[in-house]
């Protein structure tokens, strides 16, 4: 009935069924959630490149740096709230984009911060790995060393290889050592001070023959300079130099250790040295030993080891001594 009297007067007839079916609130946000997940993981890209857009010049148009600046402060900002090591990292590639570098340098050196502080986490968890942390961290560091000698800064550059040195093991360091010494030539005793620290590594990984190169290169920059104690005509490094002269002599056999040369020690400290020496070529084991009594309160604890390194080496020569 209704039917018809809908078409008599006109009206298209009632649909049956017009009701929709109740619809899940949520409904969408399965099908969503990928694309939410996918958002989150390219957010950084996509704001990373849509900023480096406002930075490329176009035409009658001025691209506007301090705009860009801030946000790039602000996604590498947000990179470090969400605790991921790569924020820093970020930060100085945008500084790159900005050509501030400064900025970029410093960014570099907290990302390296930050990823060898991964690194020490890493081991104290005793966690497998591969070390890419601490490659990372590495990589930070050569980048910023690589920046600051651009800039013409070479103290930072070294100050960075000194920090690299200091976190890393001894078979690694002496080269980052080096590397600071070399760029403190300008600066001698702190150029001294880098090499003294390479020469350690060399000793504590028992490659004598590299620490002694590196203590005669000390031993030559002294006299060019003619560096010396402060209030003394003793040359700075003096002790060391002629300990190691007296152990290369004692190594070698047949060295020149006169007191000609080492005037300036005392004669005491110069007799025992002596007979350090004339110990060894006569492979005198009982005098080698009571000789390293009298003067391990002499020496530092670097040159004690080394004395007593000598002294197995001369007692068997097993390769555990020099």
């Amino acid at each position: 009935m209704a039917e018809a009297a809908a078409s008599i007067l006109g009206f298209p007839p009632p649909l049956r069924n017009s009701v929709s079916p109740p619809v899940r609130p949520d409904a969408g946000l399965d099908a969503a959630a990928p694309s939410l997940e996918m958002a989150a993981e390219g957010d950084f890209l996509l704001r990373y490149r849509a900023v480096s857009n406002k930075l490329k010049k176009r035409f009658l148009r001025k691209p506007n740096v301090a705009e860009a600046s801030e946000q790039f402060d602000s996604v590498g900002f947000h990179l470090i709230m969400e605790d991921m090591l790569h924020g820093p990292g970020a930060m100085a590639r945008c500084e790159q984009t900005l050509f501030n570098a400064p900025g970029e340098a410093l960014s570099l050196t907290e990302a390296a911060r930050l990823f060898m502080e991964a690194e020490r986490e890493t081991q104290q968890l005793r966690s497998p790995g591969f070390e890419e942390h601490l490659q990372a961290a590495i990589n930070c560091y050569s980048f910023a060393v690589k920046v600051y000698i651009e800039m013409n800064q070479p103290v930072m550059a070294a100050s960075l290889c000194l920090e690299l040195g200091n976190a890393l093991k001894c078979s690694e360091a002496a080269v980052y050592f080096q590397r600071a010494a070399e760029l403190q030539i300008q600066v001698p005793m702190e150029c001294l001070l880098s090499l003294g620290c390479a020469a350690t590594c060399k000793i504590l990984t028992r490659d004598f023959d590299a620490a002694l190169s590196l203590f005669t290169e000390m031993q030559f920059l002294i006299q060019e300079r003619a560096l010396q104690v402060p209030g003394t005509s003793t040359p700075v490094g003096s002790f060391s130099g002629c300990v190691w002269r007296g152990v290369r002599s004692a190594r070698y056999g047949g060295g020149r250790f006169s007191h000609c040369q080492v005037n300036f020690l005392q004669e005491s400290v110069f007799l025992l040295l002596q007979s350090v020496v004339m110990a060894c070529q006569e492979k005198d084991i009982d005098s080698l030993k009571s000789l390293q009594m009298e003067l391990w309160p002499l020496l530092s604890p670097e040159q004690n080891q080394l004395l007593h390194l000598l002294v197995l080496e001369r007692v068997s020569a097993s390769g555990q001594g020099v």
